[in-house]
Order: C-alpha cells, then sequence, then structure tokens
C-alpha cells in the first residue's frame, strides 16, 4: 500500500470520529464551553504568556485546544486533515465567538497552504504515530517559525507505542524502533469504546532520537527536554488517577514527553 493510501484510510476513520468524540464524556463539550480551556499543565507552563503570539497547532482534530490558545489571547491558525474536525472546529470558533483561522490539509503539506511564519508552533497528544517519516515533519515546522520562535510538542512515550492495545491487557508486542507500518482495525475509539465504529488505522513508531534528530537536522535547538511518568491520560487500564494525571503503580518506564526547540535562522 501507499503512503497515501493509508493516509486516506487514517482519513476516513478519523472523519468518522470527529461527531462521536464531539459529543464524548472524554472531550466534554459542556465543561469546555464553560472553562475555554482543554490545556494541560505541561503545555501552559511551557508557552506561558501567549497574549499577541502566532500560534500555529499542528493536527488539531476538532479545535479545542486551539480555542484554548486563541481565548488566552494567541492569535491562532491550526491545521488537520479531517474535514469532519475542521468544519467542527469553525462551528465550535463561531458559537464560542472564540476566533481562530482553521485550515483543512496533511500536516506535511503545510507549507503548500500557508507561507506565514510564527512565533509559536504546538502540537501534542497522538500526533506523530500517523506519520511515516519525521523528516519532512520537522522541515515544515522550521520552515513555519519566525527566527527566534518557538516549537513545543508533548506526546506519548514511544514505549507507550509498543503495546498492542487490542489485546485483552495491553501487550509489549512492537519493537521500539520498528520501522514497519502498523494496521489495527478495531471497534469504537479512544474516546468511547463503545461507539458503533470500527476504527481502522494505520500508524508508526517513532524513537525519541529519531524525534530529536530530525528537528535538529531541520536547524531548530532543544532547549529543553523531559520525560514523565504521569500522563493526563489513562493510556494503560491499570494507572491511577493522582490528582489531574494518571500514574502506573509501577513506574517502570516513562509515559509522556516534552520537548521545546527554538528556530535560530
Amino acid at each position: 500500500m501507499k503512503i497515501k493510501d493509508a493516509f486516506q484510510v487514517n482519513k476516513q476513520t478519523w472523519n468518522q470520529k470527529t461527531a462521536i468524540h464531539y459529543e464524548s464524556e472524554f472531550y466534554d463539550k459542556s465543561a469546555f464551553a464553560k472553562a475555554k480551556n482543554s490545556l494541560k499543565p505541561y503545555e501552559l507552563k511551557a508557552l506561558g504568556d501567549v497574549i499577541g503570539k502566532s500560534l500555529l497547532h499542528l493536527q488539531c482534530h476538532f479545535g479545542q485546544d486551539s480555542l484554548s490558545w486563541a481565548h488566552k489571547g494567541a492569535v491562532v491558525t491550526a491545521v488537520d486533515f479531517s474535514e469532519s474536525a475542521i468544519d467542527q472546529a469553525r462551528q465550535l470558533s463561531m458559537e464560542l465567538e472564540i476566533p481562530a483561522n482553521f485550515l483543512c490539509c496533511n500536516v506535511l503539506d503545510v507549507s503548500n497552504h500557508i507561507t506565514d511564519t510564527f512565533d509559536i508552533i504546538f502540537t501534542s497528544y497522538g500526533v506523530i504515530c500517523w506519520l511515516p517519516d519525521l523528516k519532512p515533519w520537522a522541515q515544515m515546522i522550521a520552515r513555519r517559525l519566525k527566527k527566534e520562535g518557538i516549537f513545543y510538542m508533548v506526546e506519548f512515550h514511544p514505549i507507550a507505542w509498543m503495546f498492542d492495545y487490542n489485546a485483552e491487557s495491553p501487550l509489549m508486542k512492537f519493537s521500539y524502533a520498528l520501522k514497519d507500518r502498523i494496521y489495527e482495525e478495531y471497534r469504537g475509539t479512544y474516546a468511547d469504546e463503545n461507539a458503533a465504529i470500527t476504527s481502522k488505522e494505520y500508524s508508526w513508531n517513532h524513537s525519541l532520537s529519531e524525534v530529536i534528530q530530525s528537528l535538529i537536522d531541520a536547524g531548530l535547538q532543544i532547549e529543553y527536554f523531559a520525560e514523565h511518568d504521569e500522563s493526563p491520560y489513562r493510556i494503560f487500564p491499570e494507572m491511577e488517577a493522582v490528582s489531574d494525571m494518571y500514574v502506573l503503580k509501577h513506574k517502570l518506564y516513562p509515559t509522556i514527553f516534552e520537548l521545546k526547540a527554538k528556530q535560530l535562522l
């Protein structure tokens, strides 16, 4: 199967997921409408005051995080490859009267649609697994950042992607350095396991070295990198709630990482 065909399968699944996710308890649209914030402590601490700053949000889904940054004063442009997600994001923007520019395109094609450069580029949680090669992704980020601009990502740790979540209990199955694509087909979605949908997904694992080196090769300077043994999402069923986060009882490996880089050119 060609990469573009895998992308198309993924897009069809995410188009189906959008309506389910929007109505799910996971995304809690009522709470979001009141708080106008879906951002987690790591993101808020890393980027601080964003008032008046231009921000590009990559792989935004239906825009809750995008609108959260806009509500905090950023001038937001957000992209996602799902037409349904972008339609919902635009509707949510109008309903909440929070302005943001939403564009439908594959994240790897951003520079074909956007020529502006940004103070901040942001992406979070479950994003790079949909990309077969991080080099063009990193090069796009470098092109779209202003000089002294900041790229920030927070993402599930590569160790978490080594597990098969379709097993009765998550089973470590995939190599950390796996180069082949992974195909999974399962009922429901992470936001609603009982949803009447068959998710069909192609994904790719990426090591930390691949993430970091792709950004360095694109000309960015890594300013901060951290791994954490807690997660804002219960990615393993045995995780225990601690305040607003979830933690594995054994704490044998990290569950998320965050990275901050600067454009110096």
